[in-house]
């Protein structure tokens, strides 16, 4: 399988916090290298002897959060990843600003060497719903940037959080996938009421698709349109020293509060695009009409020159939509209710940016408590030169959704 060079992008509860150079975000936690919590010593010293474990080629990704747990995903971007889906325990260490990762559920089924039918193997971004839930999407390839080995077909799992233990596994079919479909990312769509009829949207970022998945009728569709595909002349980037180009698509996928007919709003953007759409999730749940109702989908607007954003995710209590925003170094945010029928420059707003502590910011998750998390990493760094071990290479930042966007044109009031 050829080089894959995607952007498989790629970001209030810790007093330990410090406030970092950005007014509006703290940062919770900073890695010059990531470290795991093997099941003991002698099989920490195995891994790396092996290969199994090099330490400078994990690189976090994903975050998401579920009570006292942050979950960060490492893909295996580069061979020597130790444990691809983790979490670490807020604020079991107050002092302890660089923890170890703990594998999720077990190290030995994020173990490559494990022959384990639910081993996982590489995963980009994860999502917790709202039925204490953890969906997410195992690319199956181990050594992305390098061979790009297929170690098996790409699936669906979703883990109880309250058991830790995997409650669906789904094999994507043939018919789900073309040849450049890379998917790495996921949203699940639920209310606690409707945890049994729950649905998820996979975006397509490589193959331009959009995949929906039915948690009821544990069975899948794929979905096109002309939206989920790049923009030609968005696909140039400029981070931190880096010039590169890519042709990202459908990428960021982020959901509305439930309306009055019972259905949401998914809004959506390329990576490698500035304009932000929408479509009901009425249209996209019935396949039978999801890929032939063009005017269904729409175009909400343009954020402006250089505003490309990867992750982004949506506060239903402010309607506030963050996206990262990774040729500025900085998170941007647009509120779904107050500038409902506006989506510019002028209805945007940057509301962090720092070059050297949110170099590519790479994704981010607005939690149950209506805190806002960011993850940065410096990922084309780490890709086409290799990061400097005596410096932070990765950083997450938390703040309270209504203390970002105050005195805003995001904020509500």
């Amino acid at each position: 399988m050829a080089r894959i060079t995607l952007a498989i992008l790629i970001l209030g509860c810790c007093t330990c916090a410090v406030w970092s150079v950005n007014d509006r975000l703290r940062e919770v936690y900073s890695w010059r290298q990531l470290d795991f919590t093997f099941p003991d010593q002698m099989t920490r010293q195995a891994a790396i002897a092996s290969g199994e474990y090099v330490q400078a080629n994990n690189l976090p990704l994903g975050l998401e959060v579920w009570r006292d747990k942050l979950f960060i995903t490492v893909p295996r971007w580069k061979a020597g990843v130790a444990s691809t889906l983790n979490y670490v325990s807020l604020g079991s260490e107050p002092e302890n600003r660089s923890p170890n990762l703990i594998p999720y559920p077990s190290y030995e089924q994020n173990r490559l060497a494990s022959n384990s039918t639910d081993r996982i193997v590489s995963v980009f971004r994860i999502n917790v719903d709202a039925c204490d839930r953890l969906w997410l999407v195992d690319t199956g390839l181990q050594d992305v940037w390098g061979e790009a080995i297929p170690v098996q077909t790409p699936k669906l799992m979703v883990f109880d959080l309250n058991t830790d233990t995997l409650i669906r596994q789904y094999t994507f079919k043939a018919d789900d996938m073309k040849p450049d479909s890379f998917f790495a990312n996921i949203i699940a769509d639920t209310t606690k009421e409707t945890c049994d009829d729950a649905f998820a949207y996979i975006p397509d970022l490589g193959g331009y698709g959009l995949v929906v998945y039915s948690f009821a009728s544990n069975t899948s569709w794929r979905v096109k349109h002309h939206f989920f595909h790049f923009d030609p002349l968005s696909g140039n980037f400029h981070v931190g020293g880096q010039n590169f180009q890519w042709t990202d698509g459908i990428f960021g996928v982020a959901l509305s509060p439930v309306k009055e007919d019972g259905y949401r709003t998914l809004y959506f953007h390329p990576l490698s695009s500035t304009r932000e759409f929408c479509v009901s999730t009425h249209i996209i749940q019935n396949a039978s009409i999801a890929s032939d109702s063009y005017y269904e989908y729409k175009v909400l607007g343009s954020r402006g020159p250089n505003t490309q954003a990867s992750g982004s995710s949506l506060d239903e209590n402010t309607g506030a939509l963050f996206y990262t925003q990774i040729n500025k170094d900085g998170v941007g945010c647009w509120n779904s209710f107050r500038n409902a029928d506006e989506y510019s420059a002028d209805t945007n707003y940057l509301v962090a940016s720092d070059s050297q502590t949110l170099e590519f910011p790479n994704d981010l998750k607005v939690d149950k408590t209506g805190t806002l998390w960011v993850l940065s990493d410096k990922l084309p760094s780490y890709l086409y030169r290799g990061l400097d071990d005596n410096e932070v290479n990765y950083r997450i930042f938390n703040a309270p959704v209504v203390d970002v966007i105050k005195g805003t044109v995001c904020d509500i009031k």
